[in-house]
Formats: structure tokens, C-alpha cells, sequence
């Protein structure tokens, strides 16, 4: 009888064991308030060019100029945080992020201007505790530690996007895999200075530790599985915990 009931408890262990959500994520994850992520949608420019001004009227001032196309011929991806609506309900204005120093900055562009679609992933990267989030759908995909800013040189706290992903091979310490957001530190290891990235690394004993100079450092093997999901646009939320 003893027998048949350690079998029955072991059974159930197993099918526990199972069923529970994988080391990686996958199981549906009550979102937290620092986890979610709530924009309007993600896209290409699909004008030449577009003013982006400081109220949702072609009278307001300008901020800055959008152009279709980055520096290489890369699309612009615009990131919609807020809609305004026209009387029959349709959306008018979308404000968007203006990537840059300082970070946070937003205006307003046509709605007509850029080809939206909503977000279905996003990645959160907890500065505080050195580990990042990856969700899809509402559910928890992947989780890993990464490395951040060192003192003075904090990775910014905020909600970015990714403008751009590529394989970087002439910078090492870029790791197996990159992707650039639209936020901006005092310094950077990316090419040029400044740009935040998310990317994978050579020197893979200092991830868990402040030691960047802003960029977010990732194990390979988790860049190289993000690199599947993260798409051009896809939101980046940095937040202090």
C-alpha cells in the first residue's frame, strides 16, 4: 500500500513538473505594472518626410524633422505612444518618441504618415536587480541577468524602441548579436558614442554587474534566442527596480 501511494505522489510530481512553466518562460505571467508596456503601435515612415510638431495642429511648432530613411538607407520606425482622433473617430494624430538627448522627448505627427501596427512584444530590463524580461502576447518568453551601466554611466531609465538589429562583426565586444534602441546614455560602447544598446558580449564573467557604459549586456545564447522575436519597433522599457 506505502508502495502504491510514493508511486501515486511521484506520478503526480512528474506531471507538476511537467505542466509548470519552463526555466525560459512561456507560461502566462500575471503582468506587473514595471512589466507592462502600453503604446499605440510600431511602424515605418511612409512619407518622404514629416514635421513633428509639439500639439496634434499643422499650425504648432516644429520640433524636429522625420525623414523615411536613417543614415545607410535604414527605415525610420516610429513608435506611437498616444492617438488623437477626428470626429468621425479616425485616428488624425499619433504622438510618437523622438529619439535622442534628451530622452523622453514626443510630438505629434500625421497619422496618415507612417504604416502602424500594434505591439505584441516588448522587453523590459530591470537596472536595479541586472536581469531582463521578454514577453509575447502577454507571456513571459525568455528571462536571463545582463550587465548595465556602471556608476556615472547609469543605462537611462525610460521607454525606447528598437531602431535597428544587425550582426557586429567588426565590434567584438558587441557580442553575437545587436540591437540599437532610441535612447541615448553620456557614453556608449556602440559605434559613434552615445546610442543605448542591447547586445551580446565577449566578455561574458561581467554579466550581473555594472560595468557598461550604458549599453545592456546580454549572454549570446540569450541575444542570439532574442533575435528570433525582436523585430524592428519593438518596445525596450528601462526601469529602476
Amino acid at each position: 500500500m506505502k508502495r502504491v501511494f510514493a508511486r501515486a505522489v511521484l506520478a503526480v510530481a512528474l506531471v507538476a513538473a511537467v505542466a509548470g512553466p519552463a526555466a525560459q518562460g512561456g507560461g502566462k505571467t500575471p503582468l506587473s505594472p514595471l512589466a507592462s508596456v502600453d503604446v499605440v503601435g510600431s511602424g515605418p515612415l511612409a512619407w518622404r518626410s514629416v514635421a513633428v510638431r509639439r500639439f496634434p495642429d499643422r499650425s504648432a511648432r516644429v520640433i524636429t524633422t522625420f525623414t523615411q530613411f536613417r543614415e545607410h538607407f535604414r527605415p525610420r520606425m516610429v513608435l506611437a505612444l498616444e492617438t488623437r482622433r477626428d470626429a468621425d473617430g479616425h485616428p488624425a494624430w499619433y504622438r510618437v518618441e523622438i529619439p535622442g538627448r534628451p530622452n523622453g522627448r514626443s510630438g505629434w505627427i500625421p497619422a496618415a504618415s507612417v504604416d502602424l501596427t500594434p505591439v505584441d512584444r516588448w522587453l523590459v530590463v530591470y537596472r536595479g536587480s541586472r536581469k531582463f524580461e521578454f514577453y509575447v502576447d502577454g507571456r513571459l518568453k525568455r528571462t536571463g541577468p545582463v550587465a548595465v551601466g556602471a556608476r556615472g554611466m547609469e543605462t537611462p531609465i525610460g521607454l525606447f524602441y528598437v531602431q535597428a538589429r544587425f550582426v557586429p562583426s567588426q565590434y567584438p565586444i558587441l557580442g553575437a548579436f545587436a540591437f540599437e534602441t532610441s535612447g541615448y546614455s553620456k557614453l556608449s560602447d556602440w559605434p559613434g558614442g552615445g546610442v543605448v544598446g542591447v547586445h551580446g558580449t565577449n566578455t561574458p564573467w561581467l554579466i550581473g554587474q555594472a560595468v557598461s557604459h550604458g549599453c545592456v549586456r546580454l549572454r549570446n545564447s540569450d541575444v542570439l534566442a532574442l533575435r528570433r522575436y525582436v523585430r524592428l519597433g519593438t518596445p525596450v522599457k528601462v526601469v529602476r527596480a
